[in-house]
């Protein structure tokens, strides 16, 4: 044959339906096995080729053990956890682990989807910034789990994130704030809807203002260059789309000479492992990102290996950790004026962490 072979030559060789060749494949498990070895058998004679790259398996056999991870981006401290989870999960179920990030970008996202499909088992995809429908044609063609996404074609893993907020909330109100603004994230992120609205509903119970500002890249670039417009709002007390951000904020309100927590109050989220290291330590709310990985590997598997979505994506609870961020509104008039020599002192603050459970 002096062409190359196609799906549909596999498929006239073996008798079965092209469509059978893909899914014997894409999801061999779904294959009765007799019918998988016939099209398997076509395939090595007419030296067809999955859409693997030559040199990586021998032509005509099932895809290897691997399961792909794609996140946004892998500079990000947040996905590290994610993925020390996922290779753990994957090591011992005797799986490959396939990283690949996507620069933010729902166009690179699919694409890298796309090429991926016939080389792994199943892919978890965290923090997707591609449409519904979009994942919905992905999770028809292989086993899908979403990380803090929700769609009901795929198995769905995510924290706490209404939960959180409501706990956030209720510290700064408690520190005698009766406004926050909102410095939100990406304008395609899933996430920032979900707590854009759970802060809403959080101060709209408690009777307070709130206003926000964005979106922004998840980075601490773009948090500094977002202190200026809170310092023109006036600002007493903000929650940060993540972590990145909120660190980025607080080094921005320094450099206009606006102290945290003495002027402001700032909560990030997620929790990564500069929060600790910053000056300030930053209050944030907790994301078992570790066991975020863990789980959506071990469920991808479950799936690629025949299991079925119960359709609930699973909750997975978070906690507040306060730390020097967030301190007690200053009242009226007792607050030194901003770019003025200040005398430092201890600042009232919540010295309790608020847990936060699954709901």
């Amino acid at each position: 044959m002096d062409r190359r072979p196609t799906i549909y030559d596999v498929a006239r060789e073996a008798g079965v339906a092209a469509s059978t060749v893909s899914r014997a494949y894409s999801r061999p498990g779904r294959v009765n096995a007799d019918t998988a070895r016939k099209v398997f058998q076509a395939a090595e004679q007419l030296g067809y080729r999955s859409g693997q790259l030559d040199g990586q398996q021998p032509a005509g056999r099932p895809p290897q053990k691997a399961i792909g991870l794609v996140i946004a981006d892998v500079t990000n401290p947040f996905y590290g956890d994610i993925i020390k989870g996922a290779y753990e999960a994957a090591r011992e179920a005797g799986y490959q682990l396939i990283l690949t990030h996507t620069n933010e970008s729902p166009e690179v996202e699919r694409t890298t989807i796309e090429h991926e499909l016939a080389q792994v088992d199943g892919i978890v995809i965290a923090s997707s910034r591609m449409t519904d429908s979009a994942l919905r044609m992905v999770a028809k063609q292989k086993a899908v789990v979403l990380l803090n996404r929700i769609i009901p074609e795929a198995n769905c893993v995510l924290s706490d994130a209404e939960r959180g907020i409501h706990r956030a909330v209720e510290h700064l109100a408690a520190l005698g704030h009766d406004r926050i603004t909102y410095v939100a994230g990406p304008e395609t992120s899933w996430s920032d809807g979900v707590r854009w609205r759970a802060l809403r509903e959080a101060t709209a119970e408690r009777e307070l203002e709130t206003k926000r500002i964005g979106p922004h890249e998840p980075t601490v670039l773009a948090g500094f260059g977002a202190a200026r417009r809170l310092a023109e709002l006036d600002a007493t007390a903000v929650l940060a789309y993540n972590d990145q951000l909120a660190i980025g904020i607080m080094k921005g309100l320094r450099k206009l000479d606006i102290g945290v927590p003495e002027d402001v109050s700032v909560v990030g989220f997620d929790n990564i492992i500069l929060d600790e290291l910053v000056e300030p330590q930053l209050t944030t709310i907790a994301s078992p990102l570790y066991r975020m990985g863990l789980t959506g590997v071990q469920n991808c598997i479950a799936v690629a290996q025949g299991a079925r979505t119960s359709g609930q994506p699973l909750v997975l609870p978070v906690r507040l950790v306060v730390r020097q961020s967030t301190a007690r509104r200053r009242r009226r008039g007792t607050s030194p004026a901003r770019g003025t020599t200040r005398v430092s002192g201890p600042a009232g603050r919540a010295a309790t962490p608020l847990g936060a459970g699954s709901r």
